[in-house]
């Protein structure tokens, strides 16, 4: 490992590509899945906008989706980016209390309002005649607004506690973004306390979120086996399906690099599961739900015809 001046108040992020062609492979790759979830995120959040038929609970939902996840790899991605195409890995002292807090923000508000898509999904389902009185406008706006406080809230508690930590050692985080437990390891206090905070946090945000989406979609896929309509019980397969992909992707990995103990835990493998939450998963989101959702390829072909019929 390179040595690091430790007197610096900067930190070191050691990235995650090597200085080689296969680097600059993988890095060309990740600036593409980049450019793909900023077109995909930004087409989906002006697609909802500008369509009536998707005013609807469910895409207003997932178009606080499709902004979350746009902040979050932008969040990450660009300053990856310099600095591989720099050859600088330093990020000063704020710049990693920014990059973290924002992070951290987006990690919990997302796992939140996944939770809150699967809880429309299962009203609308296992009880249609009562969803426009259940879920209203007035109760999405209650449901985002909560999981944004809730997840800043948290956020804010785990970065100042981690800007305010005794550095030690060297500043070389071993990680490609500002990810707390990670610079943990680079204190020189004993941060048990800290670490019971983090698996307690993840239970929260995550793991309770990931139970409570298993349950209400075991009670949707009973509720769609006793449909006696075909075409409905297809209609609901594809939906469940498509939270469910979603739900994977983001969670698993998540849950299981926080709720690891550090002696299990490895640099590398951190690495490559975070790639899963932070960088694939905002590209597979506006994907799996306008591929896989005909309303929204509806909501597509008419936008495309009204812009083209403005033209002429």
């Amino acid at each position: 490992m390179e040595n690091y001046n430790q007197t610096s108040t900067d930190f070191i992020l050691l990235g995650l590509f090597p200085s080689s062609r296969i680097g600059l492979f993988l890095f060309t790759l990740i600036v593409l899945i980049f450019l793909m979830a900023l077109f995909g995120n930004l087409s989906m959040i002006l697609l909802i906008f500008l369509d009536t038929h998707l005013h609807k609970p469910m895409y207003f939902l997932l178009n606080q989706l499709s902004l979350m996840d746009l902040t979050y790899i932008s969040t990450i991605v660009p300053k990856m980016a310099y600095n591989f195409l720099c050859g600088k890995k330093s990020i000063s002292f704020i710049g990693y209390g920014i990059q973290s807090f924002f992070f951290l923000t987006i990690a919990g508000t997302e796992g939140l309002l996944l939770a809150s898509m699967a809880y429309d999904r299962y009203v609308a389902i296992c009880f249609p005649l009562h969803y426009p009185i259940k879920i209203t406008r007035q109760v999405c706006v209650l449901m985002i607004i909560g999981s944004w406080i809730m997840g800043s809230i948290n956020s804010c508690a785990h970065t100042t506690y981690a800007l305010q930590i005794p550095y030690c050692k060297s500043r070389a985080i071993n990680h490609f973004f500002c990810d707390v437990p990670a610079m943990l390891t680079l204190a020189c206090m004993d941060t048990w306390i800290y670490e019971y905070t983090v698996f307690v946090s993840t239970t929260v945000f995550l793991l309770l979120p990931f139970i409570g989406i298993a349950l209400s979609y075991g009670r949707v896929l009973h509720a769609v086996y006793r449909m006696n309509s075909a075409e409905g019980k297809n209609k609901a397969y594809s939906t469940c399906s498509t939270h469910l992909t979603v739900v994977t992707f983001y969670y698993a990995p998540f849950v299981y690099t926080y709720l690891r103990p550090r002696s299990l835990r490895s640099p590398t493998e951190d690495k490559v599961l975070a790639v899963f939450y932070t960088i694939l998963t905002p590209m597979f989101n506006p994907i799996i739900y306008s591929l896989r959702n005909k309303e929204v390829m509806g909501a597509f072909r008419r936008v495309i015809q009204r812009t083209c019929f403005v033209k002429m």
